[in-house]
């Protein structure tokens, strides 16, 4: 278990009240640094920026600090300077039309993971394959991470029984005198067909959506035909540490980054069976030296 779920389970907001003892301030202390215990590669170099000041984007002209949302592009910081991060799968962000591009953490996923990253922008979605694709999103029937395999084993299973089930029973007396032929001349092999489905089953999950919009946007991308015969995951027990929590929407509403970054640590433990190491933790790279220097500047302001 990493830091950040530690302190997150010391959250003032959670259920079970802190006990009052002399250990009762650290606890709030922690509380205030969610992102702390983290494997994150150095902030020097955005410190160094945050001192340069803002700096003009050179492909679109706009004034940004660290990197331009608009162009997906760094500013003031070179791609050698940050953390480059390789995923276990790939990552679509599908992201609603009229979400605000410099309030949205998609933008960090992808310059830190640019080869495994790709933002569509609504109405644009790719086609899926409903047996190697999975859509992060809470619903009443979503399963959990742990879960989410068996359930994309099932669903293949039984896509591929209801397609060949027929065609099998009128191929099955010429097929049957070609496989022992073949089987007996070699032995040891299997057919493209079984060796494919035998990786699969190991491991079918290629491709991983989640939805990049506030809260009330979500809806109408969630509901979207091409998205409804994903198998749907929602991370549980999880809080969010963004600065703009949405009024009225429970703290297991977490930000785009996060949520990217909470499933991918439970797909390394859960699924793939490892222990976690801080594969992943360089995902909240630009979000925890944010985070740090919103909570300051609140702090100065004497709102913390």
């Amino acid at each position: 278990m990493s830091s950040l779920d530690q302190d997150q389970r010391l959250h003032p907001c959670c259920r079970d009240k802190i006990t009052v003892s002399s250990d009762s301030l650290d606890a709030r202390e922690l509380a205030k640094q969610p992102l702390q215990g983290l494997k994150l590669a150095s902030h020097a170099v955005l410190e160094k920026a945050q001192q340069r000041g803002r700096l003009k984007c050179s492909k679109c002209g706009g004034s940004r600090m660290f990197f331009c949302y608009t162009c997906c592009s760094l500013v003031g910081v070179s791609v050698q300077e940050i953390p480059l991060i390789k995923l276990p799968v790939k990552i679509d962000i599908i992201k609603h039309p009229n979400e605000t591009d410099g309030k949205s953490t998609a933008i960090h996923a992808k310059l830190l993971a640019p080869s495994d990253v790709t933002i569509y922008t609504y109405p644009c979605i790719p086609e899926y394959d409903k047996d190697k694709v999975v859509l992060v999103f809470p619903s009443p029937r979503a399963v959990s991470v742990q879960n989410m395999m068996q359930h994309l084993h099932n669903a293949t299973d039984s896509r591929s029984y209801d397609r060949t089930y027929e065609p099998c029973l009128k191929r099955l007396k010429r097929e049957e005198v070609q496989e022992a032929t073949h089987t007996a001349e070699n032995p040891e092999s299997g057919t493209p067909d079984e060796t494919e489905g035998s990786e699969s089953k190991v491991y079918p999950l290629q491709r991983v959506v989640f939805i990049d919009s506030t809260w009330n946007q979500t809806n109408k991308i969630s509901t979207d035909e091409r998205l409804q015969d994903l198998v749907q995951v929602e991370l549980k027990m999880r809080k969010t540490c963004f600065w703009r929590h949405q009024k009225g929407k429970p703290e297991s509403y977490l930000a785009t980054i996060e949520a990217i970054y909470y499933f991918l640590k439970d797909f390394h433990e859960h699924c793939l069976a490892q222990e976690y190491n801080g594969e992943y933790d360089n995902l909240l790279f630009f979000y925890s030296y944010l985070h740090s220097v919103v909570n300051k500047a609140k702090s100065s302001a004497g709102k913390c």
